[in-house]
């Protein structure tokens, strides 16, 4: 059920939730994100590779995808407001740990708790929807996405921080230990329960159990949602964590440099996901779903091109240049790329209580936790990559095959779709008509 005006609900209620849960979830995906920046100096410290380094800034993204799931599920069993509570004291606890550490693996395992944070979108999602009707869902569930900007906030911020704080990486963990603590503690004070958690109280009526809250799972179209939700939320999160590194290898960029254009990529990967889930309202999802595949399919295939080495004869012997996409037009790139991630991630999930409206806690779970862990494989594959064979744009050749599946799995589901809802155009269309050698109709 639905929570509207008929409820008892307010719009001060409806904007009350709104606004604690999207800074909440600004919050945890800053911490999510924080290896990005400190993930650098770590690897600094222990001398890892590519590889390594990969695993380790992926590392949080598994955790905070595998937990979204459970995390759905409990939020509609439980109300958001404790769930977020725990989950975000929780995280605060295990990103403080992370400062005592000094080995490679038990970095691994420290990152595994503050990937906790990740799981914050699948409780906003599913506290969030409850306090809208379903017309206004695509615009609030848009604006809450917008949390995504934590990316931005600790591109842009961290390496600042940790410059203000005397260059000590475990002190900038200390401040997002800190930082998210109170958060925790201003969202339970200013949030209520959702409507029809609190009507469940009010009449003792029984959460539905968790295995039935699985069932929409056997569905094929679920697992479509969340091919979808792996390229523009799980490659949003693994650029996030990679362009840093990419960058610098790239570009030869300096840390400050390489995050202030990382965040320049994930500001507008953030705050446009409102005017995602509004054109959603508008003019579709599906038809937004195709805007953002055509647009990032025709970004990353460009962004593929590899930096060259060319020798050519010259007067006084060879001569040695390189052709690289100038970093101008690299960046352009990046923030148009962004930009329809933004508008993608909006219009997954409006799919999501139009056809779930009973079960958004499992289906965004299970699509948010494909989602995540494209965020979490992709950096992976991107340092694996980038160590066998040395060029550094084979992550966006990566990306362009896989926008390529997604988008004509999609089409090809559309039409299979409208066939069954329409059975007249399963019949032959736009046929010409045949005519005789006379120019008479046959």
């Amino acid at each position: 059920m639905i929570a509207n005006a008929e409820h008892g609900v307010t719009s001060g209620d409806q904007t009350r939730a709104l606004t604690s849960s999207t800074l909440a979830f600004t919050a945890c995906f800053a911490v999510w994100t924080i290896f990005s920046i400190i993930g650098i100096r770590i690897k600094e410290d222990l001398g890892l590779n590519d590889t390594e380094f990969g695993i380790l800034v992926a590392t949080p993204v598994l955790t905070g995808s595998l937990s979204r799931l459970a995390l759905g599920i409990w939020t509609d069993q439980f109300g958001g407001r404790l769930v977020y509570t725990l989950q975000m004291l929780i995280t605060a606890v295990a990103t403080f740990l992370l400062t005592t550490v000094s080995s490679y693996y038990m970095f691994l395992l420290a990152a595994l708790g503050v990937g906790l944070a990740g799981g914050g979108f699948a409780i906003g999602v599913t506290y969030v929807s409850k306090w809208y009707p379903a017309e206004k869902q695509g615009t609030a569930l848009g604006i809450f996405g917008m949390g995504n900007v934590g990316a931005a906030v600790t591109n842009f911020g961290a390496p600042i921080l940790l410059v203000a704080l005397g260059g000590i990486w475990q002190n900038v963990a200390m401040f997002y230990s800190v930082a998210l603590g109170i958060t925790a503690i201003l969202f339970y004070v200013c949030t209520k329960d959702d409507p029809e958690l609190a009507k469940r109280r009010a009449h003792n009526i029984a959460h539905e159990p968790f295995l039935k809250q699985l069932e929409p799972l056997k569905q094929l179209q679920v697992w479509r949602f969340s091919l979808y939700y792996f390229f523009v939320f799980g490659a949003f999160v693994a650029l996030a964590l990679w362009l840093p590194r990419f960058y610098m290898g790239t570009y030869g960029l300096d840390l400050k440099t390489a995050g202030l254009l990382t965040a320049m990529y994930s500001l507008p990967g953030s705050v446009f996901r409102a005017l995602g889930g509004y054109l959603s309202d508008v003019y579709g999802a599906r038809r937004v779903m195709y805007w953002t595949f055509i647009a990032s399919v025709a970004c990353t295939f460009v962004m593929s091109y590899p930096s060259t080495d060319y020798i050519v004869k010259g007067v006084e012997g060879p001569i040695e240049f390189n052709i690289t996409i100038p970093l101008y037009v690299f960046v352009t790139l990046s923030i148009i790329l962004g930009f329809f991630m933004s508008l993608g991630k909006a219009a997954v999930y409006k799919h999501i209580p139009v056809y779930y409206p009973d079960h958004v806690g499992s289906v965004g779970g299970i699509v948010g936790l494909i989602g995540g862990l494209g965020g979490f494989f992709l950096p992976i594959v991107f340092g694996i990559m980038n160590d066998l064979i040395g060029v550094w744009t084979s992550c966006f050749m990566l990306l362009t095959v896989l926008i390529g599946i997604a988008l004509t799995w999609m089409h090809f589901a559309i039409l299979r779709l409208e066939k069954q809802l329409l059975p007249e155009l399963r019949k032959p269309r736009h046929l010409p008509e045949l005519e005789d050698l006379h120019g008479t109709k046959a």
